[in-house]
């Protein structure tokens, strides 16, 4: 019996506040998973210590615990790092060990391949019909968000870049419009500020396309669309091919759909690349 059942059948054994406190965590197992206790505990109107005591009467031995299995009940549950990092120690003359890799990265790929046929049409007529397009990635999936960026920018001058910078996230969230789409990346354990993006985007009224890797994901949740990708990995470290993988197959359907008026831009961003000098000449 998973945790959220298990929490069901305990429901009427519950004092009013603990059962309050159910609710919350039944209704927004994502909420739960992605914030501090203290953010949830503001949004429930409990005191933290409230939640201390509510986890063990569940029998957890805190809150931490509590979210722990909140996670794994979810199929959001990840294995420390260094714990998986050291089942690679020792294995430096493995010869299958970069062969493994490969292997998984295949597998993650046809996977990722087979779950957005659909989608990634649907989410190229999302972005085509917004005024500007803000993408949006942290930590691991910034490269995959900056990718998509800079290659959707080189046929449309209407994309933008949510990295943060300096620590101007509100200050570039301002700038979302309803009429606007925002494209958000990230895969569990998901970045604080990707799910921010995601509540900002839904608050403003404006389109979201998630690229995680779950539809449990907090930002498949509040998507418009939702494309996903996997993350398996032999390493220590979750993966991220399949991911620029798809950011890139939703770019490849983006200037294929944009027709001529795509590629005369596009000529124009490479002519002003060579122009200006961006590229070293051979």
């Amino acid at each position: 019996m998973g945790f959220r059942e298990t929490l069901r059948h305990q429901f009427d054994s519950l004092t009013p506040a603990q059962q309050q406190a159910a609710k919350y965590v039944l209704d927004h197992p994502n909420e739960v998973v992605t914030s501090s206790m203290r953010a949830v505990s503001a949004r429930m109107a409990m005191p933290p210590a409230s939640l201390v005591r509510f986890a063990q009467q569940l029998g957890f031995d805190g809150w931490p615990a509590l979210k722990e299995a909140l996670q794994q009940d979810l199929g959001l549950d990840v294995e420390p790092y260094a714990q998986k990092a050291k089942g690679l120690v020792g294995r430096v003359s493995d010869n299958g060990l970069v062969a493994e890799m490969f292997k998984v990265h295949r597998a993650n790929l046809e996977f990722t391949e087979a779950r957005n046929t659909a989608g990634l049409q649907r989410a190229a007529t999302l972005l085509e019909n917004a005024r500007v397009v803000h993408v949006a990635g942290f930590r691991a999936c910034l490269p995959v968000a900056y990718s998509l960026m800079y290659v959707y920018r080189l046929f449309r001058d209407s994309v933008t870049l949510l990295d943060g910078m300096g620590g101007a996230l509100e200050m570039q969230m301002r700038a979302i419009q309803p009429d606007d789409a925002v494209t958000i990346v990230s895969f569990s354990p998901y970045s604080r500020e990707a799910v921010a993006v995601a509540q900002q985007a839904r608050e403003t009224g404006c389109k979201v396309l998630a690229l995680t890797d779950a539809p449990s994901s907090p930002l498949a949740l509040l998507a418009d669309e939702a494309l996903f990708f996997s993350t398996r990995s032999p390493s220590f470290f979750p993966s991220i091919a399949a991911a620029q993988a798809l950011s890139e197959a939703l770019l490849e359907l983006l200037v294929s759909r944009a027709g001529k008026e795509g590629v005369t831009r596009l000529e124009q961003a490479e002519r002003q690349l060579v122009e200006s000098g961006a590229y070293q000449r051979q």
